[in-house]
């Protein structure tokens, strides 16, 4: 878990004190105000109330033009952002018209497939003059094509599991599964640091939930021991089932999980285990097969894997993959695929195609210099950064590598500066993020040349010292690195 300093936990703990008793005072001076023209109907209750909404309006909006920008070209190494002003403190922004020439350090696009791709382009092209955009059905009526049943064949065959079932999106794949595996009686035992779509889908399975500390074994087999000895609460009933949830690659972290630790935690008490692999898939292990291929673990041995199209194959939608006998029982009682439109044919045939370039079945080798590529790039980008002072998380090989700003004045001026100098980068805060935590995440890919790595580091290295966000020491003899790189080049 990060821990900030003392002295600059103490100043974030200030900042946001400041802003947040502010914010109570201009509430109440509205109120006082507006006392005669409120917009609510007699006798209801304002719809939007509460912390999320007073956040929303009295942090959010002061830094909103950090967020949600424009994008007018295709999310590859340089994207076209869309400019726009704001003529009063960013309450709303106005488009100018006018666009910018960045370099993207904020897309998934880890492979570089997000953009035109010799190989997939033109079978995307052609499976869309085939099929059209959309099935406008669900796969049990009207929208299984060859290339969905195609698509499942492949991931699994991929992946190196016996079937798989595919989804139109990846934050319902995790939402909508979990309820179909357990329910009431049942037991998940969740990393603290997971995604929002497993919290989200544990939480509607009806499952008695409990938290185990990121990435530790040893608090995981603490958890089990102690729910396996008590029951079911109030009946003291053995749990009817046990699933373990973590994730490949923390997306918020850049970390890996040390999945054989928790695989050996897991044998040994009889829980099923569950394996989000929305960030690892494609873009880690040698063949891109994921944590399981990096970290020599048996993917026969982990029960449930699911994965996402959106990071390493430049589509969209998600996956599980798992033994025959799962996969039917999800076809049959998953609401995901009985009743929400199936995954677009020309996504489809996108992610079909990014697989086989990955695995060479293109006639070519590209797929083996894309995982070569992202692997050079990410481990570069990452020493480069904290070689320059940059607080950095996450472990080598990932391509996520967040920044910590913590201050919530230091995160937008962050952002505007990074932009005003060409260079596009995704800050984030709360609620995706603990409130005092905030950071900048950096996404590399494999389409970014050793030039515009370079480039990137010389605007963030600017930018960290006029924001003063470079927290740790900085390599006094390695500290030109950078520049020494640029003149060889």
């Amino acid at each position: 878990m990060v821990s900030p300093p003392f002295l600059i936990a103490l100043t974030t703990r200030f900042s946001y004190a400041l802003i947040f008793a502010f914010g109570r005072l201009r509430d109440l001076f509205c109120r006082i105000l507006d006392a005669a023209k409120s917009s609510n109907l007699e006798g209801y209750m304002p719809i939007c109330c509460g912390y999320e909404d007073f956040y929303w309006r009295r942090v959010h909006l002061r830094m909103q033009d950090c967020f949600d920008r424009p994008v007018a070209s295709a999310p590859d190494a340089w994207f076209d952002l869309v400019e726009r002003h704001s003529n009063d403190s960013h309450k709303t922004l106005q488009r100018t018209g006018k666009t910018s020439r960045c370099l993207n350090l904020g897309s998934y696009n880890y492979l570089g497939f997000a953009a035109a791709d010799e190989y997939c382009t033109p079978r995307v092209i052609e499976s869309l003059k085939k099929y059209s955009a959309t099935t406008c059905s669900s796969r049990v009526d009207g929208g299984n094509t060859k290339l969905h049943t195609e698509l499942e064949e492949l991931v699994a065959r991929f992946v190196r599991k016996p079937a798989a079932i595919v989804f139109g999106m990846g934050y319902a794949t995790n939402s909508a599964i979990i309820p179909s595996l357990i329910g009431k009686g049942g037991l998940i035992v969740s990393d603290s640091l997971n995604h929002n779509s497993i919290v989200s889908g544990s939480r509607f399975s009806g499952a008695t939930i409990k938290v185990f500390k990121h990435n530790n074994p040893a608090h995981l087999e603490h958890v089990l021991r102690e729910q396996i000895a008590g029951g079911q609460h109030g009946t003291h009933k053995p749990w009817e089932k046990i699933i373990v949830i973590m994730e490949g690659i923390y997306s918020m972290e850049g970390e890996m999980c040390n999945l054989p630790g928790i695989m050996a935690v897991c044998k040994k008490y009889k829980a099923y285990t569950y394996l989000d692999e929305a960030h690892s898939i494609g873009a880690i292990g040698k063949t891109g097969r994921g944590v399981c291929e990096l970290m020599g673990v048996d993917p026969a041995d982990v029960d449930i894997m699911m994965g996402t199209f959106t990071k390493s194959f430049g589509s969209c939608g998600g996956y599980i993959a798992a033994s025959k006998e799962i996969i039917h029982h999800l076809k049959h009682a998953c609401p995901a695929h009985i009743y929400a439109t199936s995954i677009s044919p020309p996504a489809a045939q996108q992610v079909i195609s990014a697989m086989k370039v990955i695995l060479g079945e293109d006639g070519s080798n590209r797929g083996a210099r894309k995982l070569a590529q992202i692997r050079e790039n990410g481990n570069f980008f990452r020493l480069e950064l904290k070689k320059m002072g940059f607080e950095v998380l996450g472990d080598n090989d990932s391509p996520v590598m967040p920044i910590m700003l913590y201050n919530p004045a230091k995160m937008p001026a962050f952002s505007r500066e990074c932009l005003r100098e060409n260079v596009a980068v995704c800050t984030i805060a709360y609620p995706a993020t603990p409130l005092l935590l905030a950071r900048a995440r950096i996404c590399i890919s494999a389409s970014h040349s050793r030039d515009d790595l370079i480039r990137g580091l010389e605007v963030i290295s600017k930018v960290g010292d006029l924001v003063g966000v470079k927290y740790c020491p900085v390599e006094k003899d390695k500290n030109t690195s950078v520049k020494k790189l640029k003149k060889l080049l």
